[in-house]
């Protein structure tokens, strides 16, 4: 697998993925978000790719994460979308792909943040290096951001605001089986804006 940025806004490519695969397929169509993503070996060397969303899907992507600068912070970038094939999730691969994309983020923002909204993505982002701010955004979202001091002190209180929140007995077991942030993964190599 292979990590790469495509490019940042307002000059970012469009990717059109299988929205049947895919979550949020739709939101890879604009150009007004940068993108980051993890492909199959070998991907990134075919001649023309990735192809422009109106002219083709983008075959080979495993996960793509969007992003763009924060509306009302300069300094500040943001995750927006997170996808992984649906055959490929649970690998981990979308906490690789954060942290990928948050290291290249960080070489011009002074910190990366991300809302989620249910507790999959919160423990994802957490291997990733994010951590919980203690704020809440939009509809019932947790601020999560790289770099954040209290990541480990924090923690647990994200946990408790999902354990409020009407959930499904799989969301509950897993959040039962939590025990102290996890792991932070590595960033992987991969190339910068192509």
């Amino acid at each position: 697998m292979e990590f790469a940025v495509l490019g940042s806004p307002p000059d970012a490519p469009r990717l059109r993925l299988d929205w049947r695969r895919f979550s949020y397929a739709g939101k890879f169509v604009t150009g007004d978000a940068g993108k980051a993503v993890a492909v199959a070996d070998g991907v990134l060397d075919r001649e023309g790719w990735p192809p422009d969303a109106r002219e083709a899907e983008a075959d080979g992507i495993i996960g793509a994460v969007s992003f763009s600068p924060h509306r009302r912070d300069p300094d500040t970038a943001v995750l927006r979308y997170v996808t992984v094939r649906e055959d490929r999730r649970g690998e981990g691969i979308g906490a690789r792909l954060c942290a990928f994309a948050a290291e290249r983020l960080l070489d011009d923002a002074d910190r990366v943040r991300i809302d989620v909204n249910n507790p999959y993505a919160y423990e994802a982002l957490h291997k990733a290096g994010f951590g919980y701010t203690v704020e809440t955004a939009g509809l019932a979202e947790l601020v999560l951001e790289r770099p954040c001091d209290a990541r480990a002190e924090n923690y647990a209180a994200g946990l408790d605001v999902y354990r409020e929140r009407d959930l499904s007995d799989d969301e509950r077991s897993f959040l039962d089986a939590r025990d102290g942030p996890p792991a932070v993964v590595d960033a992987p190599a991969g190339e910068g804006e192509r």
